[in-house]
């Protein structure tokens, strides 16, 4: 089963599907053991792993490098949040063809100009035209090969000022275009606005939202006001920048890491995370023991780890 079906399965089933922020192989096989449905490379994440602002700083085909990682270290479906498509039609059309081969079960692109900026950041929140937008739509389904791979459509209009009609308008103009699924995403607090859009919508195709500032709300209650997926998109990369912080501070003040040992993960954690011991049992069935051909010593000999 492809990626793609496997992102339309979870669509289709009963209840919400619930995906997590990642920007490496790492954080996705964190995602998948802690039993999220799907997994978001996140524009934010990858561009703050780079030491850079999120606004289309880095090209495409860094981008893609990263992309390839994360879809070739877990089997649970990838959404790449693919900005504003890095251009033109054209280039959203290059870009699908791209990340489609790369593994990637459906691309995120937003109705902003590009270079965009980061939803978050106060000021620059500029959208292109509705006729723009619906081309670069037009483009990316027109590009994909597997009729199953997935085009989300990322409305940004509660982000850039504007009103629940032109969220709408917008909306429905996109579903006209071939867009899988509308992501309408919003800052305030309150998911009041986005509870509006719910209520209001009537398209044809599922809903996603991002409650990134508007936390106090349940995926349960998302599911009740009508959203399909909750897209949880920047956690993983703040919780871990707090808990490394923390410990970095913790080994310099007492001059070691006695005190911080019980708040990090064994190192046989690590090394199941990386696949050490399927690497080792794989060498263990097909008889590589790193050995020098002429020893005599056992295969695997003084290589076992602890589990």
């Amino acid at each position: 089963m492809s990626a793609a079906l496997g992102l339309r399965k979870l669509f289709a089933r009963p209840g919400i599907v619930r995906v997590i922020g990642v920007h490496n192989a790492w954080g996705a096989r964190l995602g998948e053991r802690a039993g999220f449905d799907a997994i978001w490379a996140s524009g934010l994440e990858l561009s703050a792993s780079h030491g850079v602002p999120d606004a289309d700083i880095l090209t495409m085909g860094d981008l893609l490098a990263d992309i390839r990682w994360i879809t070739s270290a877990v089997p649970i479906p990838v959404i790449a949040d693919c900005d504003a498509g890095y251009g033109n039609a054209s280039n959203v059309a290059h870009m699908v063809r791209l990340y489609e081969s790369a593994g990637v079960a459906a691309v995120c692109i937003e109705d902003k100009v590009f270079p965009k900026t980061n939803s978050f950041v106060e000021g620059r929140q500029r959208l292109v035209s509705i006729a723009e937008f619906v081309g670069k739509i037009g483009a990316a389904k027109a590009a994909q090969a597997d009729p199953d791979f997935m085009v989300v459509a990322r409305v940004e209009s509660l982000i850039a000022g504007y009103g629940l009609d032109e969220a709408l308008k917008r909306a429905a103009a996109y579903v006209e275009a071939g867009a899988d699924a509308i992501l309408i995403h919003a800052k305030d607090k309150s998911p009041q606005r986005v509870l509006d859009f719910l209520s209001a919508w009537s398209g044809p195709i599922p809903v996603v939202v991002v409650p990134t500032m508007y936390h106090s709300i349940t995926g349960a209650e998302l599911e009740r006001a009508g959203a399909k997926m909750v897209i949880y998109a920047n956690h993983g990369l703040r919780a871990g920048t707090q808990a490394v912080m923390e410990v970095f501070e913790e080994i310099l003040r007492t001059d070691g890491t006695t005190s911080s040992e019980d708040r990090i993960a064994p190192l046989n954690t690590i090394l199941e995370l990386q696949g050490t011991f399927t690497m080792l049992a794989h060498d263990a069935r097909y008889g590589y023991g790193g050995d020098s051909p002429d020893s005599d010593v056992p295969l695997n000999s003084g290589r076992t780890a602890e589990k």
